[in-house]
Parts: C-alpha cells; structure tokens; sequence
C-alpha cells in the first residue's frame, strides 16, 4: 500500500505528515510526505518558527513524485492541515492526476479547521474552502464533531444529530465519514465516540475520555483509519483497530507526563492494536 501525504511538518513533536507517516510506516505502508509547511514546533505552543510552503513549492514536489512514475501505484491521497489558502487547488490537481494513473485510488481528507474547546485555529479562508471545493472531491473525510458541524451547518450534540450530520456530510460528496470525537450529553461520564458511516451502515466506539489535550491525534486517526480501511475495507474494523492503537498512544503519552505524542514508545500499540473495545453497528 502507497500513501501520498500532503500536510504540515514540524521538526519538533508529533502533528500533520510528523504525527501520520511513522505509524503508517509501522502498518507497512509506503508513504511519500509532501509538507505544506515546516515548522519548528505545532502553533498550539503560541510562537513558533518556519516556512509556510508557497502552492508552487508544494505543487512541484508532487510533480517530482509524478515524475518518477509513482502516481500508479498511489492507493490514497491523504491531506490535513492546508496552511495556506491555496493548497487546496494544488491538492485537487494532485488527486485528479492520481486517479487518473489509479482509477482505484482515493481521497482521504481530514479538514483540519479547530474544535470545540479552541474554535477555529486556520485562517478564515480554509473552513470555507474545505466545504465549498475540497471536501465534495473527497472519497473519505474525517472531522471531529465541530469541524462536522461546520462542514453541514449544524451544531451536532445527541447521537441522533450526529448521525444526521454524518448522513448530510455524505450527501456533499465523500462515501465514508468518520467522525474523530463525538461528545454527547446523555453518554456515560468520563467517554468518548468515534463515528463511522459508509453506504452500507454506520458504526460507534466508546473508549474513556482521558482527561488531556494532545495535538496531533487526530492527524494520527485519520491516517490509521485510512490504511485500515484500505487494507480491510471493512469500517467497523478499521474503527476498532484505529480506536485501540489512538487510545493507547494517549495513554502512553498521559503516562509520560510529555505535551508531544509518545509515539516512538507506542509503536508496538500501533502495528498490533489490543481491539480492546468493541464496535457496535448502529444502522
């Protein structure tokens, strides 16, 4: 399996391709990283140094890709954080020429925007730009429970209006939804969902909430789930596989005491999940 990652980087710590391409590379997969940025450190830490990548920089690295004949054997485009406002048409153009050299590849997208308790963290233009052009091209999204809400303009808070907004988020264009933190007021106290829907039925996890923050770990969720779901094409254990190998990770981390993700001490979790919890199917 070949992903093709285009997201941020930083050299210290663990988001975007520096929180998704060592686990993927622990699940055997063969990734090839394009950064829209190179930061020293994730923004969350409120200073951080680095280039944010021009799209002309960003679209001649996949043209080098494209060049070495790889976009063949491509099975899916994976992108996160954009950081500027016109990465997306430069990861658009990358995901038709690749189904054009691999009509069986996809377009996973994780549309990084914010979340519940921080709001939006990218620059106006990117929330609007993921809805109205990106996410419609898009085989596989991935959003937490605020950025599906704003993707369907809905405000998500029981089960059932999740699932609807799942369900509206489908209809825009992607076949398969996983929502990366569904947080409802009658789920039992101290847990936390994870969502999965495709054409033929939706399914739910319910790990406990560990009481931290961790950035990255949704960029970790959307590339497990993706290389599970491609290798399995089954969601229900995509969803276990990926829920068993994040929640260790954040325990492992919480452990350490650390701000970053642990995930060179957690890479045994990653490569063989415990499928510690179980995946209900709710339609």
């Amino acid at each position: 399996m070949s992903i093709l990652s285009i997201q941020s980087s930083v050299a210290y710590g663990h988001v975007g391709n520096s929180a998704a391409v060592f686990p993927l590379q622990r699940l055997g997969v063969e990734v090839w990283p394009v950064h829209t940025v190179h930061f020293s450190n994730h923004t969350g830490y409120g200073e951080w140094r680095g280039p944010l990548l021009p799209a002309d920089d960003v679209r001649a690295v996949i043209r080098g890709v494209e060049e070495r004949g790889a976009f063949p054997a491509v099975d899916a485009v994976l992108s996160g954080y954009q950081g500027g406002e016109d990465i997306g048409d430069v990861i658009l153009e990358a995901v038709e020429r690749v189904k054009a050299a691999n009509p069986d590849a996809i377009y996973a997208c994780d549309p990084v925007m914010g979340n519940a308790r921080s709001g939006c963290f990218v620059h106006p233009a990117i929330p609007v730009l993921l809805r109205e052009k990106v996410v419609p091209r898009a085989d596989l999204i991935t959003p937490n429970q605020f950025e599906l809400g704003f993707l369907t303009g809905t405000e998500p808070r029981t089960f059932e209006e999740t699932l609807a907004s799942v369900d509206l988020a489908r209809d825009m264009g992607p076949s398969t939804v996983l929502v990366t933190s569904v947080e409802r007021p009658d789920a039992p106290a101290d847990t936390i969902e994870m969502m999965a829907a495709t054409d033929g039925g939706a399914w739910v996890v319910q790990t406990p909430r560990l009481p931290m923050k961790a950035n990255g770990s949704g960029d970790v969720t959307a590339a497990l789930f993706t290389a599970h779901l491609l290798e399995t094409g089954d969601p229900a254990v995509a969803l276990a596989r990926t829920a068993s190998s994040v929640f260790d990770l954040l325990s492992t981390t919480l452990e350490s005491g650390e701000r970053e993700l642990q995930l060179v001490q957690s890479q045994d979790a990653i490569a063989s999940p415990r499928l510690q919890f179980e995946v209900t199917q709710v339609r």
